[in-house]
């Protein structure tokens, strides 16, 4: 029976070492978790826009797939934009579906229709969102604003970044 006794005892030790060790190692575990799904909002910014497309001045889907706005990621980590928001002055609105953005890397949202890829996503619009002088307005899903660019078509812009 004593050996029995101390079998029960060794083994009773070795899983409360284990349960120690796991609940160390959990926490660090979680936190790596969390920090893939949190977005860094101040690696987010808007980068170029190109308004109003160039060319031809129809409404045809390629003409409005030549205006779109650059959102770029420039942290080492890759990001889920899902419920962002893109707006302009005139209140219309792209909302990110379940879209993960690379780290140090960007995409355009075009106005147009098309397929989104890992670089060009659509809002599918038969027209035109940005003007000659707008504001782009890039919020978080809980609605803060992370960034904006403003244009006035004479070749000034400002650029108001949070975060």
């Amino acid at each position: 029976m004593s050996a029995s006794l101390a079998t029960r005892r060794v083994v009773a030790a070795l899983l409360a070492t284990g349960a120690l060790v796991g609940a160390a190692a959990f926490p660090a575990a979680a936190d790596d978790h969390r920090r893939d799904h949190r977005a860094p909002t101040s690696s987010i910014a808007i980068g170029e826009v190109q308004y109003e497309s160039p060319g031809r001045s129809d409404r045809s889907g390629r003409a409005l797939n030549r205006e779109w706005v650059e959102v770029k990621n420039t942290g080492r980590h890759s990001i889920n934009l899902r419920g962002f928001t893109l707006t302009d002055r005139q209140g219309n609105r792209y909302r990110f579906n379940d879209f993960r953005l690379e780290g140090r890397s960007s995409v355009k949202v075009h106005t147009g229709q098309g397929r989104d890829t890992r670089h060009d996503v659509y809002q599918d619009r038969r027209d035109r969102v940005w003007d000659e002088r707008d504001t782009a307005t890039l919020r978080d899903p809980r609605g803060k604003i992370i960034d904006t660019q403003s244009w006035d078509g004479r070749g000034h812009r400002g650029h108001h970044r949070n975060g």
